[in-house]
């Protein structure tokens, strides 16, 4: 079974081209799996049922699991079976017709404005490390790209001048953002002043560097942007994400058109994007009852 892994990962990096970020979350539910599989004696693969795989999905739901993580898990599922039948390691497909169980819409948590001019005040910019803080926040939030985009972006992926950056989002998808002005010279003072202080490697090309002169890991950025947020003294719960989606629900807020958000953001459906829409709808709905004399 482990060797039957082996060979589904291969195959989702080689010639499917998942990012890092979907291949490593594939390979922890399907390990999870697997491990349940055999727990229960179910070493041939040829023996599984749907009602097995169900069985396991409603145990994760016991256990307290959420529905996205459960989503995901079926989803992972679904695709190493499918592998399995297309190679002829097994003879059919036990995930057929099975249904992902539905995910609660639960709605991101967004900064305010006023808190976003907090956070993204509460680096120190005599220092190095401040001015690195201040252009990695400043430019999450005027681009609304991912944590994980963030961290990989080369110094060749930002045009000052023409001001936008390149990244590449999940699947290897390309796209191209504009970048503010605020953000652009916090980013033109990083690159020719700070990052040239921080290199340790001169063939080292990624734009954000840690302490040692390596590419900066996503954890070392959760810990960054955590230490300001409270500084900041911001008693919401902060995400990496959060700054991504802030900067979308004002985008919205401000009269952006929903096609233009989702090419930024990188959505491939924009039924994902229109989840701005509701924060949106009920900010309204709050100003409404704040402000009508008869709400």
């Amino acid at each position: 079974m482990d060797e039957l892994l082996r060979k589904y990962i291969e195959f989702i990096s080689v010639e499917r081209g998942l990012s890092k970020n979907t291949i490593n979350s594939y390979r922890r539910d399907l390990k999870s799996y697997i491990t349940y599989l055999k727990m229960h004696n179910m070493t041939d693969i040829n023996f599984i049922t749907r009602t097995v795989i169900v069985s396991y999905l409603i145990l994760m739901q016991k256990k307290g699991k959420a529905s996205a993580s459960i989503s995901r898990a079926c989803a992972a599922i679904k695709s190493f079976h499918h592998f399995l039948v297309m190679e002829r390691f097994a003879e059919k497909d036990p995930t057929i017709n099975l249904d992902a169980p539905k995910l609660e819409h639960r709605l991101p948590r967004v900064l305010t404005f006023t808190e976003v001019e907090q956070l993204l005040n509460q680096p120190d910019i005599s220092n190095v490390w401040g001015v690195r803080d201040k252009t990695m926040l400043e430019l999450l939030y005027a681009t609304g790209i991912r944590v994980s985009e963030l961290i990989c972006i080369k110094v060749e992926d930002i045009n000052i001048e023409m001001g936008y950056l390149r990244c590449f989002g999940k699947g290897a998808k390309e796209r191209i953002v504009p970048v503010g002005s605020v953000a652009l010279k916090y980013l033109k003072k990083y690159i020719n002043d700070v990052r040239p202080k921080i290199l340790k490697e001169q063939d080292e090309k990624t734009l954000f560097l840690n302490h040692r002169g390596k590419a900066l890991t996503r954890q070392g950025f959760w810990k960054i942007i955590r230490k300001y947020a409270q500084e900041a003294g911001i008693l919401k719960k902060i995400t990496p994400h959060t700054l991504r989606h802030s900067f979308a629900t004002h985008l919205l807020e401000n009269g952006a058109d929903l096609r233009s958000v989702q090419e930024m953001l990188g959505h491939a459906d924009i039924s994902t994007t229109q989840i701005y829409t509701h924060i949106t709808k009920s900010k309204i709905k709050e100003v409404y009852d704040k402000t009508h004399p008869r709400a």
